[in-house]
């Protein structure tokens, strides 16, 4: 036998030991696929040089290069900046009209269908649309709306007397009664389906509250609720509180943007050009970023 075929042959004993030695020690190691390790073991049987030194090369060049710690130091995790793009139901979105517009049909077995969906949802946020529907010509359409209407204002101003009740009790949540009847109030009253004289009355509470709350702990008063009740004065309007809140809303929030449109829009409804300009030149002073309704204020004011 030439010496050239003994070291073929002791080539292929060594590649079979290693290959028996590549099969056991994966097997007890458990952590790669049984399919993987006989794959990899036949390549290196066929192939008895070039196989077993591709898959040890490769395996070198895995622990180099791939299998290091990611840096993540440059990486945020803040949900704040997170914005989670919900797609639109078309299928859903075909199907829906306005109320508005749904309460000009003259189909009236249509409308009826329509305002009893309505009914069946979350219609809260639309009284001031369903309270269109009482002048409907067909009755059946108005009495839906008047049987909507009735029930929800009817709950409304139980709970307000409730929740008022709670807010004038003198103990550690005092003040967390206050805001939370101002906050449970406002969506309600911002869609002005009370008469003027009961929303007056409501709006006048929500100030009476916050200034109980305001005497007692100021600093649990947040800039959203002062951007309510100032919304809701400046509808009656009362300027006068409506100023003294949005002032206090600027003191305590300096760095808010709610807090120089509450007086921007205040200084805009009663026509007062030179504190609204001293306002708006306070605001392009500061690091807050402006958003488009302001500016869109600031464009039709000038």
């Amino acid at each position: 036998m030439s010496r050239r075929m003994k070291f073929f042959i002791f080539l292929l004993v060594i590649n079979f030991i290693v290959v028996v030695i590549y099969v056991i020690w994966n097997h007890l190691r458990g952590k790669e696929k049984n399919l993987s390790t006989w794959m990899k073991a036949i390549v290196m049987l066929l192939c008895p040089v070039v196989g077993p030194t591709f898959l040890c090369a490769a395996f070198l060049l895995y622990k180099l290069f791939m299998s290091q710690a990611m840096d993540l130091s440059d990486v945020v995790f803040s949900k704040e900046r997170v914005k989670t793009f919900i797609p639109p139901d078309e299928e859903r979105g075909r199907n829906m009209v306005s109320i508005e517009e749904a309460l000009e049909v003259t189909d009236k077995k249509s409308l009826r269908t329509f305002m009893m969906n309505v009914i069946r949802g979350d219609y809260r946020k639309y009284l001031s649309s369903i309270s269109l529907a009482l002048n409907n010509e067909d009755t059946e359409t108005a009495h839906y709306a008047a049987s909507i209407l009735q029930d929800v204002l009817g709950e409304f101003r139980e709970n307000v007397q409730e929740k008022y009740q709670l807010s004038q009790m003198e103990d550690e949540q005092q003040v967390q009664h206050c805001i939370e009847l101002i906050e449970y109030m406002n969506p309600i009253l911002e869609q002005k389906i009370l008469t003027n004289l009961e929303q007056n009355s409501m709006i006048e509470r929500m100030d009476e509250v916050l200034e109980k709350a305001w005497s007692l702990e100021p600093e649990k008063i947040s800039s959203v609720v002062y951007e309510k009740l100032c919304a809701r004065l400046m509808e009656i309007p009362d300027y006068e509180k409506c100023g003294k809140w949005a002032q206090r809303s600027i003191e305590q929030y300096p760095g808010v943007l709610s807090s120089y449109t509450c007086q921007l829009k205040l200084f805009f409804s009663n026509g007062d050009k030179e504190n609204f300009f001293r306002v708006m030149n306070e605001l392009k002073a500061s690091d807050i970023t402006i958003d488009k309704e302001t500016l869109e204020l600031i464009r039709i004011f000038m």
